[in-house]
């Protein structure tokens, strides 16, 4: 049996000397420990070397694929013939059998050798020495990846289709923000939508006019026809859009536009958010965490999208809960004043920034008093001392007659009681019983039965 092993130097032939051996395989890596023990094994019987680096290159790319090459077909069909071949490979075993008489073997025991002969190699080849065989591994290692990244045709599309996936996820942005400018700056000026159809264009003469209040001292020219930028400004002084800069002036009025935006966003609508209250508001966005926390048995977290408010950035992390606390309170409240209210000021945002922010320079100037609630501030409890109240002039009997909330409520129940008398019971509506002092048993009469007999004396 013969076993063929490709290396980066050439193709290498090797004779099974003993047979017998490979019957067990767990047992032939130890035949492979040393060299002497591995040359009573197997012996190399030709070895056909590369002449140049090319040639080893257009070898190797043919056997990535399973596939000989003709020198190896050669090299084959001069040193095997009616012998077994053993291969690294089953499908270059397949594709050899087509091409030469050979008899191709691929099992357990063929990788065992394969094992064992790697870890040999440079003992069991004369001439090839472990400093000549590392560079040679390199240097087709090297000029193999080069060639794939070269001529591999996987990657020659690869670009054209990214490309082409690029321009279509640049039109459907285009597309996407021009809409949003024609819907948001609709609000203000509804009409110029229908004057000027280009998107370039209606967003050129949106970012020259801003307030359609300045169309009639502007030169479109450089946009628009004389037309059109005639009609634009007929219909910009009696447009029906709104003047209104903000829908929420007293959410924004507080300063904080983007996290207020979010959490409008957050909550659907702004009057969905005018129903939540201050507890809720606090912790929206952070309803994983809390559900989390609540699950775990962990701390509830303090703040959820009004972490992006700078008030709460600007806080020390051990007043970074109160802040949020008060925060969200004072947003709820202009929330509310901004859905279901007729003011269109911002007064109260205002007021509402500068008592955040009086409250943040008193918890950054002093700690808080503590509560009386707390721990470590409840009272303490005197033991009380008969002795006392003698010094102080006390005496026990009138404490005893007096009640610090009134008379006494046990004297008026005694009092009820005795008001109270004792209804007799009526013999013939009820069931009576009566106990014999000898005998100790009960004795029962009957109403109903007395009840007959009254009938029958009447009639």
């Amino acid at each position: 049996m013969l076993v063929l092993f490709e290396t980066p130097a050439g193709f290498a032939l090797f004779k099974v000397l003993d047979e017998g051996k490979l019957s067990k395989v767990e047992d032939l890596s130890k035949e492979f420990t040393t060299s002497d023990s591995a040359g009573k094994v197997v012996k190399l019987k030709a070895f056909s070397k590369f002449e140049n680096t090319s040639e080893a290159l257009s070898a190797a790319t043919l056997l990535i694929d399973s596939k000989p090459s003709k020198g190896l077909c050669k090299f084959l069909k001069s040193h095997c013939d009616g012998e077994t071949l053993g291969v690294a490979d089953s499908k270059l075993g397949n594709a050899i059998k087509e091409k030469l008489p050979i008899e191709c073997v691929h099992n357990n025991v063929v990788m065992e050798l394969m094992r064992g002969l790697r870890s040999q190699l440079t003992e069991l080849i004369s001439g090839l020495a472990t400093q000549d065989f590392a560079p040679m591994s390199l240097g087709l290692s090297h000029s193999l990846s080069r060639y794939k990244l070269k001529f591999s045709p996987d990657k020659v599309d690869t670009m054209i289709v990214q490309a082409i996936g690029l321009l279509g996820d640049l039109d459907k942005e285009l597309n996407t923000y021009a809409m949003r400018v024609r819907e948001w700056y609709g609000w203000h000026f509804p009409e110029l939508a229908k004057i000027v159809q280009d998107n370039i264009l209606y967003a050129k003469a949106v970012k020259l006019m801003g307030d359609r209040v300045n169309a009639a001292k502007l030169d479109f020219s450089e946009i628009l026809t004389e037309d059109v930028e005639a009609e634009l400004k007929e219909a910009a002084m009696i447009s029906m859009g709104t003047e209104d800069e903000y829908h929420c002036p007293e959410s924004y009025g507080s300063g904080w536009r983007t996290c207020w935006s979010r959490l409008i966003a957050h909550g659907g609508s702004l009057l969905n958010l005018a129903k939540q209250p201050g507890s809720t508001v606090q912790i929206l966005g952070a309803e994983k965490a809390l559900f989390r926390a609540l699950k775990t048995k962990h701390a509830t977290p303090k703040y959820g999208l009004l972490y992006h408010a700078s008030l709460i950035g600007q806080a020390a992390p051990k007043h970074k809960g109160k802040i949020a606390r008060s925060l969200a309170s004072k947003v709820s409240l202009a929330i509310r004043y901004d859905a279901l209210g007729d003011g269109q000021d911002n007064t109260m945002g205002l007021e509402n920034r500068i008592k955040l922010e009086a409250r943040l320079r008193a918890l950054e100037g002093k700690e808080l008093s503590k509560s009386a609630g707390s721990a470590k501030g409840k009272p303490k409890i005197e033991v009380y001392h008969p002795s006392a109240d003698a010094v102080l002039g006390h005496d026990e009997n009138e404490e005893q007659n007096i009640s610090i909330d009134g008379p006494s409520q046990t004297t008026e129940a005694e009092k009820k009681k005795e008001k109270k008398k004792e209804k007799p019971v009526d013999a013939e509506d009820n069931v009576v019983s009566t106990v014999d002092a000898d005998i100790g048993e009960p004795k029962e009469t009957d109403t109903k039965e007395k009840k007959k007999k009254k009938k029958k004396k009447k009639l």
